[in-house]
């Protein structure tokens, strides 16, 4: 056992030293010069100039591209339509998803609350016969009066908000009536004309 150690041992020890091996010219060969690239077989550059040759539209590829030119304009509204629509349409879903979180955790008393202001809304739609102004106005109002009782802060904002929408509006009517009068009325042309007819 002893000797079959000695040499398993010694040869696999010699595999452990490290040494250098130095690779050196035959004297007797002559010197060769450098290869260059391109004098090897596989860097090769074939003679001659290609040139692309484009093959001739076959007349199914002819009638897809004319189909694509006249389609181009609609795709493209099709396209700004729906970068226009998108953000509107995230922001409307993700309304949607608030809306829904809010009424799986209302606040307790939310859900009788709304109940009462539904119904206000329906006893108006039924004191409202006769036009159609009656009947968007009387639900809407009582609506809004039954929603008032309950939310009386965020009704007194939207009562401020909503006021001064109304009077931006008024004072905006009042500014096109005006220009118009002075436009119409007010033109010492009139004026001549009118007092020349009495």
């Amino acid at each position: 056992m002893f000797k079959v150690l000695q040499r398993s041992v010694g040869p696999a020890s010699l595999g452990l030293l490290p040494f250098r091996v130095y690779a050196a010219p035959k004297k007797d060969s002559p010197h060769k010069s450098s290869v260059k690239v391109d004098e090897l077989s596989l860097y090769s550059v074939p003679e001659g100039q290609s040139k692309y040759v484009e093959e001739p539209r076959t007349q199914l590829e002819e009638s897809i591209s004319q189909l694509r030119h006249h389609c181009e304009p609609y795709t493209r509204w099709c396209q700004e339509m729906y970068s226009q629509a998108k953000p509107k349409m995230q922001s409307v879903v993700q309304w949607g998803l608030d809306s829904y979180e809010y009424l799986q955790n209302a606040p307790p008393g939310f859900f009788p609350r709304l109940g009462v202001i539904g119904f206000a809304g329906l006893v108006g739609l039924v004191l409202a016969r006769g036009s159609r102004i009656k009947k968007l106005v009387y639900p809407a109002g009582f609506m809004g009066l039954a929603a008032s009782v309950y939310y009386p802060q965020q009704a007194i904002a939207f009562a401020q908000v909503s006021g001064d929408k109304l009077y931006d509006w008024g004072l905006r009517g009042y500014i096109v009536v005006e220009d118009l009068w002075k436009e119409n009325f007010q033109k010492p042309g009139n004026m001549k004309n009118s007092s020349e007819d009495k």
